[in-house]
C-alpha cells in the first residue's frame, strides 16, 4: 500500500470511528482553550479539565487572569506538571492580550506565538479549535502514528506537520487532528500496541511483524 493510499484508509477508518470529535479540553470561549492548551503541555487532558473549573472561576477572561499574579494562579495550578513555568506564562499572556490586542485572543499564528508560553503547536489548536481555521497541530500521538503508519519519517514535528498537511485534504485536517488523537489514546497507545497490534496497524501492514521504533517529538 502506498504512502497516499494507507492516508485514505487512514482518513475513511477515523471517519467511521470518530465522526464528529469532541474537543478534550473544557472550554467556553477562545481565551478558556488558549489557557487550557497551554496547560495540558507535559501533562493530560483529564488532570487539566479538574484545573481548570477552579482556575476559571477567578481567573476566566485576560482582565481577571492578569489582576490575580503569579503566585495566585500557581496555587491553582500546582497540580499540573510545569506549574511556575506556567502560571509566569498566563500571567504575562494575560496581561499582553490587554495591552497588545485589546483583551481578545488574536486569531493569527503571528499574534498567538508572540503571546509568552504559546508556541506554534499552541496557537495551531487554537486556530483550529477555536478559530475554526485549517491547521495541523502535532503532538506526541500524531507524531507517534503518522511515523507508525508510514506518513512521516518523523525527523522532526515540523517534518511531520508538513507531511500530514499534503497527504490529506486541508478541510479534513481540523477533525484529523482529534480523530487520530482519539485513536492513540484508544486503540493504538505507545504501550499498548507496538506497530503490529491494533486495527489500522494490522490493516496498513498486515505482514509486519516487529514492533515499530519511533522518533520522539
Amino acid at each position: 500500500m502506498r504512502k497516499h493510499e494507507r492516508a485514505r484508509h487512514v482518513q475513511q477508518r477515523l471517519m467511521e470511528l470518530y465522526p464528529d470529535p469532541p474537543i478534550p479540553l473544557d472550554h467556553t470561549d477562545s481565551f478558556t482553550l488558549l489557557v487550557a492548551v497551554l496547560l495540558s503541555a507535559q501533562c493530560t487532558d483529564k488532570k487539566v479539565n479538574e484545573v481548570t473549573p477552579d482556575l476559571f472561576r477567578v481567573g476566566g477572561s485576560p482582565a481577571s487572569m492578569a489582576s490575580m499574579g503569579v503566585e495566585a494562579i500557581l496555587e491553582i495550578i500546582r497540580p499540573l506538571g510545569l506549574a511556575p513555568q506556567k502560571a509566569r506564562a498566563l500571567d504575562g499572556l494575560s496581561k499582553q492580550l490587554l495591552e497588545r490586542f485589546d483583551g481578545r485572543v488574536p486569531e493569527t499564528f503571528e499574534g498567538l506565538e508572540s503571546l509568552p508560553g504559546v508556541g506554534h503547536k499552541t496557537a495551531s489548536v487554537v486556530m483550529a479549535q477555536a478559530f475554526d481555521h485549517p491547521a495541523f497541530p502535532v503532538d506526541t500521538h500524531i507524531h507517534r502514528l503518522a511515523q507508525r503508519w508510514g506518513l512521516t519519517d518523523g525527523s522532526s514535528v515540523k517534518r511531520t506537520e508538513e507531511d500530514l498537511k499534503r497527504l490529506f485534504p486541508e478541510d479534513s485536517w481540523n477533525r484529523l487532528h482529534l480523530q487520530i488523537i482519539y485513536y492513540g489514546r484508544e486503540h493504538c497507545s505507545a504501550r499498548g500496541c507496538d506497530g503490529t497490534k491494533c486495527l489500522l496497524c494490522r490493516e496498513l501492514y498486515p505482514r509486519r511483524r516487529k514492533p515499530v521504533m519511533h522518533r520522539k517529538a
